[in-house]
């Protein structure tokens, strides 16, 4: 029997059956010789049949309890549940489904393990880190809210199915306006007329819509930059110290030591000198009146105060101011804008454009309407920049020259921001660098 379980099925049933006709035969021998040869092939024949119908169900039985545990372990792992397992031992062939099986369940169980200890490691992260997180469904109600954004908008509660409009109702007033403008910003909570009292903060929005099972949803993050924005403001005011204090240094010395001469020149009757010395103060004087006038200018600039101007007209009116090239035609439209702030902006690039050694005759400006407002450049054919100055140019304080405050094109870049533009920087085919101030369309009229 040992050697038949290990049989194939269909082997094992032909060796039964043959078994059980052999056997059937020699009784209707031995029971030829007491009864007659019907009765003796009918009782050989209920002998086969009734052996027969063992091998069946013997046979049989088991296949059905090992086709339903089978059924019911796929319906467990259709349904998510990967427990079950199932021993046998009866048939080889049939030992290796059930193996192959018990194989794939546990291999499932894996999987759910590992993704059941990722899932639970992802939602540790969500809901310990700083940044708010909410999943916003179609309806704009949370589908998921991690622990910072309870305390942010609910109190420590739940948010979990409520709506972010009876949300941002309980929320302070700064939070509803940032989620009201669309898109990303900054915002600030507390008490802007006192920010050195702890009482402010500020935060960043970030919003992102993407596809979830086949529906529009939203990510909203709300980060905390108070601290991180409070070190980048000590930093910058150190560097602002830096250089005020460099050029202050480089100004006052000279002028103190040609007051000096001065007073010792007048001691010895030394007339004639005097002149040089103090034209020499006057222009250190002057120079460190301008740096002072430039960050100044910086720090104070107001909002954009827009007004109808005849582009021709005010391109012409640079002109007076400093030499330059038109390249192409000037549109004859009028464009809105801030006349001031925009002379100063483009009077900075020009000015750099010929500090940039360029060759007389070589700065250039150009102006001409593109698909979303208006665009200005100024060129030159200078030395350019490479990349570590062209990533930094845009920097306040940032400069490349011994005399520079590193507030040129920083101011152009807060006023085209201010107007709602911005400014680029492109080195040129052939050399030299291209300044682009963009304006948007709805400053044009």
């Amino acid at each position: 029997m040992r050697i038949l379980r290990v049989l194939p099925l269909a082997i094992r049933m032909v060796a039964l059956v043959l078994c059980a006709v052999a056997g059937t035969a020699a009784l209707t021998a031995l029971l030829v010789e007491w009864l007659a040869p019907w009765q003796a092939a009918l009782a050989s024949a209920a002998v086969l049949g009734a052996l027969m119908g063992i091998v069946v169900w013997r046979t049989f039985v088991p296949l059905r309890a090992l086709f339903r545990a089978l059924a019911g372990t796929v319906a467990g792992y259709r349904d998510g549940d990967f427990s079950f397992g199932i021993t046998w031992d009866r048939y080889g062939d049939l030992i290796e489904l059930v193996d192959a099986h018990n194989a794939l369940g546990q291999a499932l169980r894996d999987q759910r393990l590992s993704l059941v200890q990722r899932e639970l490691l992802l939602d540790t992260m969500v809901q310990n880190t700083p940044v708010s997180m909410l999943l916003l469904d179609p309806a704009r109600r949370v589908v998921l809210g991690n622990l910072a954004a309870r305390r942010m908008l609910g109190d420590g509660r739940r948010l979990e199915g409520h709506a972010l409009d009876d949300l941002l109702q309980q929320a302070p007033a700064a939070v509803g306006e940032a989620f009201a403008r669309g898109g990303d910003g900054m915002f600030t909570v507390g008490d802007d007329n006192d920010p050195d009292n702890g009482a402010e903060d500020i935060y960043h929005l970030a919003r992102r819509m993407f596809r979830l099972n086949g529906r529009l949803h939203e990510l909203v993050l709300l980060r905390k930059m108070t601290a991180e924005l409070r070190r980048q403001e000590v930093q910058t005011w150190k560097k602002v110290i830096r250089v005020i204090s460099h050029e202050l240094n480089n100004s006052l010395a000279p002028i103190a030591s040609l007051a000096h001469s001065g007073a010792e020149l007048l001691r010895r009757g030394q007339y004639e000198k005097l002149p040089i010395a103090l034209a020499t103060i006057e222009e250190r004087a002057r120079h460190l009146e301008g740096f002072l006038r430039d960050y100044a200018r910086f720090a104070k600039l107001p909002s954009p105060r827009g007004e109808p101007m005849a582009l021709p007209q005010f391109v012409e009116k640079l002109r007076t101011q400093v030499d330059f090239a038109i390249e192409g035609t000037i549109p004859d439209e009028v464009v809105r804008f801030d006349p001031a702030q925009m002379e100063q902006a483009l009077l900075n690039l020009l000015k750099n454009a010929h500090e940039s050694g360029t060759a007389p005759g070589t700065v250039a400006l150009s102006a001409r309407r593109i698909a979303d407002g208006w665009r200005i450049d100024v060129l030159d054919r200078g030395s350019g920049m490479n990349e570590s100055v062209l990533s930094n140019a845009l920097l306040p304080f940032y400069s490349t020259k011994r005399s520079g405050t590193g507030l040129g094109l920083a101011l152009a870049r807060e006023i085209a921001e201010a107007h709602g533009g911005r400014i680029a920087l492109l080195n040129r085919d052939g050399g030299g660098l291209c300044v682009s101030l963009v304006l948007p369309a709805q400053m044009s009229s």
